[in-house]
Order: C-alpha cells, then structure tokens, then sequence
C-alpha cells in the first residue's frame, strides 16, 4: 500500500499546488498553522541550492521531490551515516534530527521530520541553540488516532476485550457484564480530553458526534471548539478527571507532562471510569497505573503508547485484567502517509520559495 499511494501524493503535491494561500485538499480542515513569519524573512535564510531527504516507506522520495525544485540538488540518503556525509553545503534536512548530522553541516537552516513527536529532536543541542528552523508532522495523524482512540473506548465499554477473550479459549461466555463499570453505551458520559492539540481536537470532536459530555485542557490557552463544554489549563486536569467517566491523554510530551499520570491522578477518577493514552508513554507512570486497576480505582484503561516502548515480553502489564495494549499504532493508516507526503512535498516548495513554512514547532516550548 506505502509503495502505491506516496509517489502519486508527492508528484501531486508538486505539480498543483504554486500560492502559499493554497493547501492540498488532504491538508485542509486539520488546522495546520501557517508561520506568522515568510521563510525568506528569516534570520540566516538563503535560496536554497541543496537539500538532503530522507528516503523511507521503500520509496526514492528525495527523486520524486527533486523533480518539482528548480535549481535545488536534493540528494536522497536513508541513515544518519550516509545524511551527516551528504550535509555539507546543504540548507534542508528531510527527516532526521540528529545532532551527529548537526555536526557535519555549515549551512543547515531548515528541518523537516515526518512525524508530530519531536521531543528527543528539541532536546538536541543545535536545535536548542535556536538557528535552525524545525517543522513537523503535527495534526497529520489525528484522523486516524482519534478513530484507534474510539476502538479502544468501544472495546472497554462493550466489554470486546473479555469476548475475544473468551472466542481464543472457544468458550460461548454471553455472562460477562458488557462493562466492569455498568456502562454499555457513551451517549451521556463525560469524556476529558487531556492535550487539547491536534490529535485532542479530532477525538474531541467525534465524542461529541457520539453525544458524549467534552471537557478539555491544554497547556496554552482557554479556548476551544464550541462543541467542547469547558476548556482548562494544564493543571485543572486532576480536578476535570473527577467528573470523567473517559479520560483520554493527547499530550505532547515536555517536562511538564512527564509522569503526569500518576497514583494521584489515578485517585481522581472515579472507580467506574476509563484511562486512554495515545500521547506520549512517559507521561504515565505505568506502576503506577497498575496497582489502580489491580486496587479497582479505575475500570480499565488502554494504551497506545508504553513506558518502556516496546514493552518487554515478560512485563507485568501484559497480564494486567482490564488493560489493552496496542503497540504504537494509532497513526498509522494509509491516509496519514499521504498527509506526511503531502505536507513535506509543501514545505519544501515553500522554503525554496521563501515563503511561510507549515507547522513549525516551538522549539522552547517543545511543540
């Protein structure tokens, strides 16, 4: 499926889409920020003549995007080896972050990576340093998390977990209650959203189709969607978690979100509610975790994302009733792959060009 769908998405991308004012039709309705600030307005900012892609997916994607660039050498590498040998004279680097490559370079001014998270790449010294410019992924997954976040919530409300269980050991089990917390259906509950970014949003909003009571945090602002009932800051999410019967953790990863779910937050809740995590492992305490679903302070709870990540075979959490694991898949979908190719096929018309980059990150922030 990647071998078909990415080559088409780029040379699309490319050959259509020429005004900064335009967005490809699969990047619109995310709400992808514009910067305030035109590339070629920023310090250290020159017409680029080389940029380094990193090819993944089984595709020569440097090629496909060097075909659309006037003037500019793209040169495709596929490890940090071969990138820190290529960087010299190169003022792009498509998706990496690493300060190895850092290193080598004397031009660099631009990064792109393919995905959201990017708090191992801001942690890097010449990124922390504040001359390059770093651009991500953000908002392009959300889609397809938003909808693994509703299958693991239908999974623990309808009980799906324990009859697949019971289809494995060729039992016909109709006696389990389709909920440990005696909710069948979600229309009426309340859902807490804890990151109210991209992936938030998405979830937020189809909860809401569901007919689902919404309440928000974020790290930044009060504001929000009129469809979320309340919206607070990072530090009212224990205080919200008290009326969640679903709480749903979309936060990026930063020194203030680490460990953040912790036996405190877990005490929150109410012993009939649900813990959902499809934002960063590190920022549950997974022992933690634990010993409330084993003690009964919560229902159950799925995750995404793991600490540590992979899990290790013989790890408690494994055989944790109540708990479901999926291994880091949320993202992924046909569908988000033509986004990323989208949004890196864009941003590399609009750096050459000089124009505002797409989704660039706060490096101080971490997002």
């Amino acid at each position: 499926m990647r071998t078909h769908i990415l080559p088409a998405v780029f040379l699309f991308t490319l050959s259509l889409f020429t005004s900064a004012a335009e967005l490809p039709s699969g990047l619109q309705g995310l709400g992808l920020r514009e910067s305030a600030q035109a590339s070629r307005d920023l310090p250290g900012w020159e017409k680029p003549t080389r940029i380094v892609v990193r090819n993944i997916f089984g595709q020569d994607l440097a090629a496909q995007l060097g075909a659309g660039l006037s003037g500019v050498e793209v040169v495709g590498v596929s490890t940090v080896a071969e990138a820190r040998a290529a960087i010299a004279g190169a003022q792009g680097l498509v998706g990496f972050c690493d300060q190895e490559i850092f290193d080598a370079a004397d031009q660099l001014h631009w990064v792109q990576v393919y995905w959201a998270g990017v708090e191992d790449c801001v942690s890097e010294p010449a990124m922390a340093a504040g001359k390059i410019v770093l651009s991500n992924g953000q908002r392009l997954s959300g889609p397809a998390i938003a909808e693994h976040t509703l299958g693991l919530m239908f999974a623990m409300t309808r009980g799906l977990n324990n009859y697949y269980q019971a289809q494995l050991e060729q039992r016909w089990q109709p006696s389990y209650s389709v909920s440990p917390a005696g909710r069948g259906e979600v229309a009426g509950a309340t859902l807490l959203v804890v990151g109210l970014g991209g992936i938030g949003t998405q979830v937020a909003e189809r909860a809401h189709g569901l007919g689902m009571r919404v309440l928000a945090t974020r790290g930044s602002r009060r504001s929000g969607p009129d469809y979320i009932e309340y919206v607070g800051l990072a530090d009212e999410a224990p205080e919200l978690a008290r009326q969640a019967d679903v709480v749903v953790n979309a936060a990026p990863l930063t020194p203030a979100t680490e460990g953040m779910f912790n036996a405190s937050f877990f005490a929150a809740m109410k012993p009939s509610a649900y813990f959902i995590s499809v934002g960063r492992g590190q920022s549950t305490v997974t022992a933690d975790l634990i010993a409330a679903l084993r003690k009964g302070e919560i229902a159950g709870a799925a995750l995404d994302v793991t600490d540590p990540e992979p899990l290790p075979d013989d790890h408690e959490a494994w055989s944790v009733p109540g708990l479901i694991i999926t291994p880091h898949v949320a993202a992924q979908s046909p569908e988000s792959l033509q986004r990323i190719g989208l949004l890196v096929a864009e941003n590399m018309r609009r750096y050459v060009s000089g124009e505002p980059l797409l989704s660039v990150v706060n490096v101080e922030r971490g997002y």
